[in-house]
């Protein structure tokens, strides 16, 4: 008998939190249950983006809930993603301390530029075009641009303003007035004007709309007009409408729920300036978006990893030496298999180690003094899809670090969570590369390592280390490097 296992996506967005369950059946997603919360995280962000504490337990408390329903699921097979006002909240490592109390799945804060991907890999996977297609997704915090064709994106980006902080900071008392929409519709044409040109320049054939706001204007055209696409002249007239209303809670639709009261002029303000910026004739609704985007992947991960795909692209994209970079692989795959065990390292780790040998050297793009500088400044701000704020902030450290100095200070916060894991990992990072400084194959020491607690003990073949005092040197030099992780390098001495 055929099993199919279920997943489950969880979308911790600024407004709402959404709960996903589904199956993979014969290639296809069958979606088995949807939970949807109201939290309005971002209606919780004071003017130097602290999360409050009643946002906060209205978000433990959904997130209470949403454990419940997935208790019987294994960790690897959620997906938890947080958007916009959990990656700007600067009191996010108290929110995820609490939420780890109450919800036992690893929160991954996700990038704009990657929200904005998995948008567009909802989208795709469900609406099959051979044209480019533009995709635009409103949240509470943020709006979601992506012009894609096929399953492939081309353009993508994430702009700062979303239905809840543009209703906050235009119609925070629930009153429309047409001078309040004109202000806030040049603040959503200014926020979008930076990418109009290149997206006009690359052009569209349809266009698409996700997220709940544009749901709610594409029912509000049903309802008023028996429209069910959206246009310039059909959002100006439900713009009217609110106008002439004057107070949001007095607005007689039905296709206005009562929750979407705080959130709709201002979602509506900034689709008014996307068409306008963008010229756009005419937007359908599609209702798979971010959490679909990421059961996909999740379905595919046995066989394709969004995230090894980009490694090569960035790899590619400077030049990197990929010999060289096998090379180092190969060794700490060695090393790996050697302290695994006593370290208590994962798959995942390793991954990570791989990741960062082929890309430790993208740097010599900008300067060969230095690269390990520049290769972690290239890692820390490029866009690496797949990847999440962390591990993209992990993958970055180890680069940054992977020869001379270690400063401790520079560390960041996310290191300093766990300094031991990453000591074990920038350690056995900086030995592969070390013993492949030379780039030649054949000069690399063959050499075996036992790992303790807080150490690395290296054994070598006899006499090799007698023949090799410039390579000593560098290790004696590394022993001095490692004292600022607390680790201890040994190895035995020269006769």
């Amino acid at each position: 008998m055929t099993t199919y296992p279920s997943i489950a996506a969880v979308d911790l967005g600024s407004n709402s939190f959404h709960l996903v369950v589904a199956r993979e059946v014969d290639g296809r997603l069958q979606l088995l249950h949807k939970e949807k919360q109201r939290v309005f995280l971002a209606a919780g962000l004071d003017d130097q983006f602290n999360l409050s504490e009643e946002a906060i337990e209205r978000a433990l408390h959904v997130l209470q809930q949403f454990a419940a329903t997935l208790q019987d699921f294994d960790k690897h097979s959620v997906q938890v993603v947080a958007t916009y006002t959990l990656r700007n909240c600067r009191n996010i490592r108290y929110f995820l301390a609490k939420a780890k109390k109450v919800f036992p799945f690893k929160i991954n804060v996700i990038s704009g530029q990657e929200e904005a991907r998995l948008i567009y890999q909802g989208v795709a996977n469900h609406i099959h075009s051979d044209d480019n297609r533009l995709v635009i997704d409103i949240g509470g915090g943020s709006t979601e641009l992506i012009i894609g064709k096929h399953l492939d994106h081309k353009l993508l980006t994430s702009r700062n303003i979303g239905c809840v902080t543009l209703s906050n900071s235009h119609f925070k008392d629930l009153k429309v007035t047409a001078k309040r929409f004109a202000k806030a519709e040049i603040k959503a044409e200014q926020n979008i004007e930076a990418i109009s040109a290149s997206y006009r320049k690359a052009g569209w054939q349809t266009c698409i709309g996700t997220s709940g706001t544009i749901k709610t204007l594409c029912a509000i055209a049903q309802e008023l007009f028996n429209q069910d696409t959206l246009t310039l002249a059909v959002l100006e007239q439900i713009r009217q409408r609110l106008i002439d209303a004057d107070s949001l809670d007095a607005l007689n639709l039905k296709a206005l729920p009562e929750e979407r009261y705080a959130s709709i002029a201002g979602g509506l303000a900034i689709l008014i300036g996307v068409f306008r910026q963008l010229n756009i004739d005419e937007l359908s609704y599609c209702d798979n978006s971010l959490r679909e985007g990421l059961l996909q992947e999740m379905a595919q991960n046995d066989e394709f990893d969004i995230r090894a795909r980009t490694i090569s692209a960035v790899g590619d994209h400077y030049a990197v030496d990929k010999q060289h970079a096998e090379h180092i692989c190969n060794t700490l795959d060695q090393m790996y298999d050697m302290v695994r065990e006593h370290w208590a390292l994962s798959e995942v780790d390793l991954q990570m180690l791989r990741w960062a040998a082929r890309l430790h050297e993208v740097g010599l793009a900008i300067n060969s003094s230095g690269i390990h500088k520049h290769s972690a400044y290239i890692v820390l701000n490029a866009q690496l899809p797949g990847f999440t704020q962390e591990q993209q902030q992990l993958l970055g450290t180890l680069i940054r670090f992977h020869r001379k100095k270690i400063k401790r200070a520079e560390l960041s916060a996310l290191v300093e969570a766990d300094l031991t894991h990453f000591a074990r990992l920038l350690t056995l990072l900086r030995l592969a590369i070390l013993v492949h400084q030379k780039r030649q194959i054949d000069q690399v020491a063959k050499f075996t390592i036992e790992a303790l607690d807080n150490s690395l003990l290296l054994t070598f073949e006899p006499d090799w280390l007698a023949q090799h005092s410039l390579f000593v040197a560098d290790l004696q030099q590394e022993q001095a490097y490692w004292k600022t992780l607390n680790m201890t390098l040994m190895f035995p001495a020269m006769n």
